[in-house]
This record gives C-alpha cells, structure tokens and sequence, in this order.
C-alpha cells in the first residue's frame, strides 16, 4: 500500500539534541507546522533567538519557522502528533511530567535507542506505560543527525503492529531528503537500535587499539550476530536485522565519525577512562548504559554475546580492552556457520 497524501499536520518533537533537531528540521521541510521543545529554557530561548543549536548541530542554520521553547503545555496545544526523542534513561521521568500536558490518545513516534537499566524495557515500552491509550510507531535506522541536518539522503524504517499508524509517519517525510520504509516489526526494528550502540562501543575500542579493518568489519559481522541472536531469543524477527535498522544502522555507527558511541569506544582504546569521557561531553552516548540492559537481557534469554560480554566487563568492571581483544580472540575455535 502506498503512503497518504501528505498534509500540513501540527508536530512536537520532544528533545533539542542532535537527532530531535535535525528531525524537527526535516519535518519543516516537508510543510509541517513544527515545535521543538528543549527541558532547557535559557537554552531554548537561544535556539530560538539564533536559529541555530550550537550545543548539538554547530554551524547548521534552523528554519526560520520552526517554533523552539520549553514550555511543554503550550507547544503541544493543537498538535496532531508527537516524536520523543529525549534519551532513554530520561524518557520515564520526562514523560512521566510531559503526560499531564498532551491529549491522552496522541499519536508518539519513538526515535530513542537504548534499554532503560533499571526496568530492562524499551523506550517504546517506557511511553506506552505514561501513555497508555496512545498510538506509539517505532522510528529507527543509520541517521546520523549531521547528515539529516544537511538534507543528505537518508533511509530509515517506521514500525508499528498497525499499518496505518506506521504509514501515517511514513507519509509525514514525502519528498524530503527522509525516505521512511514501514515495518511491522517493532521489537526487531527498537531492539536493532539499540543493541548496535555496544557494538559501535566495541568498534570504537578496535580503533582507538590501532587496530585495522579487518577488525573493525569482524565486530561488524559477528555483532550482527549477536544482535540477531538477542533479537530473536526477544521474540524479533531474523530478516529485520538484515534491514536498516539492524546491519544498516550498525555500519553507519561502527564506522562514522558522527558516532558518539564509536567515539567514547575510541578515548577508552587510547586509554581515557569512561568517566572522564563522560564529564567531558554534553552528548549521550546509549551504549554505555545500553551494554549493562544488555548483559542482564543475554543472561535472561540464556544467549551467547561475547562481543557485548566484554564490552560490558571493559566499560562497567576493571578489565583492559586488550585482555577483552585477548578474551575475544581466544574463545574455543569452531565453524562459523554454527555461530549464525
């Protein structure tokens, strides 16, 4: 079935990072009548007075019509649809506040990625428990805010168990430079996202080593694996990680200078220690809590992950990345097609 006509359609896209701005921006694009709300007011006002996010998307110019602000209740009044894109850890507390301030039965599109440590539950999951009567669509793929930013082409999936909720995100980006395919997928389509941030963790660690490509395509491949394996073991369909939201959005993570899960992967190879990482940066990087829902869902479903294993034991207990490349490397010899 093809998308909907599009239409003009009120929008609040909840979060001024990277992602949710450059989301915003590409919902401008295509006509919408779009808000953008930050938790931050003395940095909305900024936004708004400069049009720009220097914070997240230095040097990329916003729309002159997109409506920046904190003010939660009066952005959302009269809007259609809502697109969370605040970081997992905070979407309970966040929503929890935010609920009171919208229609009970609004339209959510997710573009979090990431498992909440303290519940194990998906972002979707977080949402659906504030917002129970609404429409929730999973939005997901390989989209560094950058390159949306800068109307480069890009592809990502919109999942949801009703067609029509995912064909009506679909037709909300017609002919702007965000071609949406649908799914209805959504544990496969939320958890590729997810999961694909340890691994970027893991190739971040493979670079800052110096080490080369054949490492890097290695974590690639067999992280796909275990993506797949978690997926499935989760009740996810196989083929989905074959889409953009599982090996796509894991290449562009593993191997973009965009990624900031590449990027802390990268200072802890050279030797930085992750807090220090994290002091140092206003931009979140999921995997690092990401690694530890991980660890605590493999156990859960009983699967193998050793590349998540040790990216979880560098990151969260004492273990060097070199004795993990060494742990990685030494592991029992055996045919890979009883890997797959």
């Amino acid at each position: 079935m093809s998308a909907a006509k599009k239409t003009s359609t009120a929008i609040l896209v909840l979060g001024d990072g990277g992602w949710g701005t450059a989301i915003a921006m590409t919902l401008v694009e295509a006509g919408h009548d779009v808000r953008l709300w930050s938790v931050d007011n003395a940095y909305a006002k900024k936004m708004a007075e400069s049009h720009e996010n220097p914070r997240y998307l230095p040097g990329i110019d916003l729309p002159l019509d997109l409506s920046v602000g904190s003010n939660a209740e009066a952005l959302a009044r009269d809007v259609t649809a809502i697109f969370s894109v605040i970081p997992t850890q905070y979407l309970r507390e966040s929503w929890s506040v935010l609920s009171r301030n919208v229609s009970p039965d609004i339209p959510i599109v997710s573009c979090s990625k990431g498992v909440e440590k303290s519940t194990l539950r998906l972002p979707s999951e977080i949402i659906a428990e504030c917002m129970p009567q609404s429409k929730i669509t999973i939005f997901s793929g390989p989209s560094h805010a950058e390159e949306v930013a800068r109307k480069l082409p890009t592809t990502v999936v919109a999942a949801s168990e009703k067609p029509g909720d995912a064909q009506f995100t679909q037709a909300l980006f017609v002919d702007t430079s965000l071609r949406v395919y649908t799914s209805s997928d959504c544990r496969g389509v939320e958890l590729g996202g997810a999961v694909k941030n340890v691994i970027a963790i893991a190739a971040g660690i493979s670079d800052g080593l110096g080490f080369g490509d054949n490492s890097r395509a290695a974590l690639v491949a067999r992280g796909l694996v275990e993506i797949t394996r978690l997926g499935v073991g989760l009740g996810a369909r196989r083929e989905t990680f074959s889409g953009l939201s599982g090996m796509g959005d894991l290449i562009t993570t593993c191997t973009s200078q965009h990624s900031r899960n590449h990027n802390v992967g990268y200072r802890i190879g050279q030797g930085e220690t992750l807090s220090d990482i994290l002091t140092s940066t206003d931009t979140v990087a999921e995997g690092v809590e990401t690694s530890r829902s991980v660890n605590e869902l493999r156990l859960r479903v009983d699967v193998e992950m050793p590349i998540c294993e040790e990216v979880y034991a560098v990151l969260h207990g004492d273990k060097s990345p070199k004795k993990a490349v060494e742990s990685l490397m030494s592991r029992a010899v055996k045919e890979e097609s009883e890997l797959l």
